[in-house]
């Protein structure tokens, strides 16, 4: 019973320290007990670990990420149920491995491993690195300046060094039941956790945003309902509603109008975009307001009668005709050739099928529904950056591709000075899903240390500046504008040039652990 406490006791005080309601000094504890209930249990059945971890994780996911439940019920529980197993199997091996070397080298492999683990859940089809421990700070911006040096990976080492040097303690008092080391570790833990807060602090107050140019930008909310209004609307009522919404606020120094994820949803035909509704109405825009460019999101589809000219992201339609479909953005402005983007991080199962080969003799055509439709999306290899007509280069970010801090520092290193986030997190109604969803934008800013500017169907929109800031927003299921001012910068961070280095070099230690492991014999407890 001890030992169940410890688990559930582990998975609330990680689910509690998420954004955006928890308080994220609970991270630097959250392993503990789970961590000394596997050191209770080191020699026994490995199942119980199993047990206890698999609690932990559960709870940790369902409690932040239950709002799935509100696209799907299906989507929620495979989400859960499958990251908390990919979690509990991370502890399970550190287990095993910590049986075999000492207390300092099984921490470093469990630190490493756990890094690799989410670095891997960056990159690999299912990947959902929605839960990786650096996001939990995404609400307290100021304490993780350093972002910009070492991106979330900074947080996740951060996070588990205090957490094993907490658990270190509190097993050397145990075992010598002397007070000083409970001194000696508050002490030591206190500098853990407060030099990064104030190297953090003090960039925040001491460091003043690039000395840059300025730009307006008009933010867009057409406050859509995906169930029942967006795809029983035409694209043609959209148009009017954005230019309407566009009159209301846009000036003569408006330099750039951003609109929402697939808000031209009607399905547009890739060749015959120049005749589109999604085209009429942006130029109407631009027509009136020639130094202004209109940003926007799309559906295309493309048809194709040669099974040879097919990828393996290409649908079956029916015989001899199949079809590619994208998530796009596109940029308008008064040059005569419009430029285009296609989402490439994909959302599981709703955008992209993963490992089709493998898994649909099993699954057949079930899918993880988390919003939007089950066909599979085409993606481009390259972070397209789109150029305004004045030549300031913007980032054309599709919602879950903002979740992606070395993915989005790909569109810096290819030139943009602002990221332009367009997104519809309608699907999960008025809970969590939306929230965490914009403060994971906040880390995007510190990060590559660009201004965001964020459009959303239903809200959140927001503008946040370099440091994480939000400096205008405006609420969810609200119908509206945002203008203000923003600043462009060509700066390229230390995480923009080496990305994700710390989970590099997590990964090949993760290694060297394992393989050391393998050459000794079991260690006593």
């Amino acid at each position: 019973m001890k030992n169940f406490l410890l688990a559930l006791l582990s998975g609330l005080l990680l689910a509690f320290a998420w954004p955006t309601y928890g308080f994220p000094l609970l991270l630097f504890f959250g392993f503990v007990p789970l961590l000394f209930a596997e050191s209770q249990l080191r020699n026994e059945n490995s199942w119980k670990i199993f047990g206890l971890a698999y609690l932990s994780f559960f709870l940790f996911n369902i409690i932040t990420t239950s709002w799935l439940y509100y696209s799907t019920a299906f989507g929620m529980w495979f989400a859960v149920l499958v990251n908390s197993l990919l979690m509990t199997l991370v502890f399970l091996i550190y287990h095993k491995i910590a049986r075999k070397i000492n207390f300092t080298g099984a921490a470093i492999f469990f630190i490493s491993l756990w890094m690799s683990f989410e670095k891997m859940h960056l990159n690999w089809e299912f990947s959902w690195p929605w839960l990786n421990l650096g996001n939990g700070f995404s609400e307290y911006y100021s304490w993780i300046q350093w972002y910009e040096y070492t991106g979330t990976f900074g947080g996740t080492l951060w996070v588990l060094l205090v957490n094993f040097s907490i658990y270190k303690s509190l097993l050397l008092f145990l075992k010598y039941k002397d007070k000083t080391i409970i001194y000696r570790s508050m002490l030591r833990n206190v500098f853990l956790v407060g030099i990064p807060i104030a190297i953090s602090l003090f960039l925040f107050y001491a460091e003043e945003e690039p000395d840059s140019k300025k730009m307006e930008v008009l933010i867009l909310q057409p406050n859509i309902n995906p169930y029942t209004e967006k795809y029983n609307t035409n694209d043609k009522s959209i148009g009017k509603l954005l230019v309407q919404l566009s009159e209301e606020k846009i000036t003569d120094s408006t330099q750039l109008v951003l609109a929402p994820e697939t808000v031209f949803a009607d399905g547009t035909k890739l060749s015959q975009f120049k005749y589109s509704d999604a085209n009429y109405y942006s130029k109407e825009i631009i027509v009136k307001h020639p130094t202004a460019n209109f940003l926007g999101g799309i559906s295309f589809f493309e048809v194709i009668n040669d099974e040879a000219e097919t990828t393996p992201q290409s649908n079956y339609y029916k015989e001899d005709v199949w079809f590619n479909d994208y998530n796009s953005a596109y940029l308008i402005n008064n040059s005569k050739t419009e430029q285009l983007y296609h989402k490439s991080k994909l959302v599981v199962g709703v955008e992209n099928f993963p490992y089709q080969s493998t898994l649909k003799p099993i699954l057949g055509d079930a899918m993880i529904d988390l919003g939007g439709t089950v066909a599979m999306k085409t993606t481009q290899p390259d972070r397209e950056v789109f150029t305004l007509n004045s030549g300031e280069k913007v980032a054309p970010i599709i919602c879950y591709e903002s979740v992606y801090g070395a993915y989005v520092s790909e569109y810096v290193k290819n030139g943009a000075q602002l990221l332009a986030i367009i997104t519809n997190d309608a699907w999960w109604g008025n809970t969590q899903g939306h929230q965490q969803h914009l403060s994971y934008a906040r880390l995007r800013a510190i990060e590559t240390r660009k201004n965001v500017v964020r459009s959303a169907n239903t809200g959140i929109s927001a503008i946040i500046n370099t440091k994480g800031k939000l400096i205008q927003q405006l609420g969810y299921e609200k119908r509206g504008s945002l203008l203000g001012e923003v600043s462009l910068n060509s700066t390229k961070t230390f995480y923009v040039n080496y990305g994700d280095y710390l989970a590099r070099i997590a990964q090949f230690l993760a290694v060297v652990y394992f393989l050391i492991a393998l050459t000794r014999r079991k260690r006593q407890v």
